[in-house]
């Protein structure tokens, strides 16, 4: 089993940066691609951007060119430079890793974007 411990949320107004980080620990041996997603009030939860482990990276057509996912592997931490931020970013954001057989989250971590 792998844990994740995000940080990094808070509140900041429109147009603002922050930058997310991801923890994990436990069986991180073999951890294949990590990511985030992000859940809004009301509205189901969305992939955001993953990494594999190769440094491969893949993101929401809403975030293209505002955000950056990043990965450390010596220190099995993964980031999320978020810049140029929205009001509708406002979310839950929720940290993935995905290790055979399965995908563990993180508690997640509210991201607030004031307009």
């Amino acid at each position: 089993q792998v844990q994740l411990v995000e940080s990094g949320g808070g509140l900041v107004q429109a147009g603002g940066s922050l930058r997310l980080s991801c923890a994990a620990s436990g069986r991180i041996f073999s951890i294949n691609a990590m990511g985030w997603y992000r859940q809004a009030p009301g509205k189901q939860r969305e992939l955001v951007a993953t990494i594999t482990s190769g440094g491969s990276t893949n993101y929401a057509d809403s975030v293209k060119g505002r955000f950056t996912i990043s990965r450390d592997n010596a220190k099995n931490t993964a980031y999320l430079q978020m810049n140029s931020l929205k009001p509708e970013d406002t979310a839950v954001y929720y940290c993935h890793a995905d290790r055979f057989p399965g995908r563990s989250w993180g508690q997640g971590t509210q991201v607030t974007v004031s307009s």
